[in-house]
């Protein structure tokens, strides 16, 4: 790829041991526009990731410290992309987690805004963002406020971490911060929420809820980092595949089991069904499952000039064909998990 006047020259890389942080670290550093590429993290990545991360520094940092401003300082970096939000996927919410989130988003744009090379800032956020409720509009624009905003959880911290990158952008007009929120990721590689959802052969389900899900396909959500990090266009962007899906659709093209459960439940439910693969269900998520959440994404194609290549139901469909979903679980397995759900049931009542 040729360079261009918009193209960076030294692109630093937050999250270098994520999927998302670590594969566009991979892109990157196989585009010779780039003159450098640094892959920052505090955890050491796979042996397989170091190795395709090719010409790419990675360095082990704490973005919780003061030295990520050292090393963007000494290394005269002008384009950051903190994509280490995306570790926190498939991890339960606890007070370690948010600090990792918070202090190190913080001093992540601390370190921009003293810096006198860095021109870009690119935050890989969320559309958890919006929450998910009843009184949710059809679409949610990027210019739409949640209307039950979250008040715990990633979607919480996201809210926080968006506003110190656009605090940095009033404070420092010259350095363009472009902020992306994805919908539900799934694929292949990818561990996320849903993915583990999906992957559990029985799936609890809200009575009287038909919520309508989009998707966006890991490829996708690599490949819009990718642009946003190239371009350099400033701005929110919601970001999914094209279609939307509802929750009875994407079970049955799955090939898994729904069961029913009353409002409020899908929590509890999930904790039973850990024995056959259900994954931790915190309250944002059951929130999703219960009303959905539609991201408009004309901004995307318009001002960010980004197309997915998948829709949601491609998306999707990649997911089930490439990632081996277990069988459906047995009758025998049926009745004790149907016995142990009474018994919570009673516990809870």
């Amino acid at each position: 790829m040729n360079a261009t006047p918009d193209t960076p020259k030294t692109v630093l890389v937050t999250g270098a041991s994520t999927f998302l942080g670590g594969y566009l670290v991979t892109r990157l550093a196989q585009n010779p526009a780039i003159e450098r590429v640094l892959a920052v993290d505090s955890r050491q990545p796979s042996k397989d990731m170091l190795r395709r991360m090719g010409r790419a520094e990675f360095l082990r940092v704490d973005i919780r410290r003061p030295t990520i401003a050292k090393v963007i300082e000494q290394s005269q970096v002008d384009t950051v992309v903190h994509a280490a939000t995306s570790v926190m996927d498939t991890a339960a919410h606890s007070p370690a987690i948010k600090e990792f989130n918070v202090i190190g988003a913080m001093q992540v744009c601390a370190a921009c805004q003293r810096s006198e090379s860095v021109k870009r800032l690119v935050l890989r956020s969320t559309g958890m963002v919006y929450g998910a409720s009843s009184a949710d509009p059809a679409h949610f624009s990027e210019d739409t406020q949640a209307r039950r905003e979250p008040v715990t959880g990633f979607g919480r911290d996201l809210l926080d971490i968006e506003g110190y990158a656009r605090g940095l952008g009033r404070r420092r007009t010259d350095i363009a911060v472009t902020i992306v929120r994805p919908a539900a990721i799934l694929g292949p590689q990818i561990d996320t929420r849903m993915s583990m959802y999906f992957s559990s052969s029985v799936v609890p389900v809200v009575i009287g809820h038909e919520p309508r899900l989009q998707f966006l396909h890991e490829e996708d959500a690599l490949a819009a980092l990718e642009h946003a990090t190239l371009t350099g266009r400033p701005g929110t962007f919601n970001v999914a595949g094209d279609g939307v899906v509802t929750l009875t659709q994407a079970i049955r093209r799955s090939g898994r089991v729904e069961l029913p459960v009353l409002a409020g439940m899908l929590g509890p439910v999930a904790g039973v069904l850990r024995g056959v693969g259900m994954s931790k269900m915190l309250a944002d998520q059951a929130n999703y499952l219960t009303y959905g959440r539609v991201l408009e994404t004309t901004r995307m194609r318009r001002d960010l000039g980004f197309m997915p290549k998948y829709s949601s139901t491609e998306t999707l469909d990649d997911f089930i064909k490439r990632r081996p979903l277990e069988p459906v679980v047995s009758a025998a397995t049926w009745r004790g998990l149907e016995q142990r759900i009474t018994d919570a049931a009673r516990v809870l009542a």
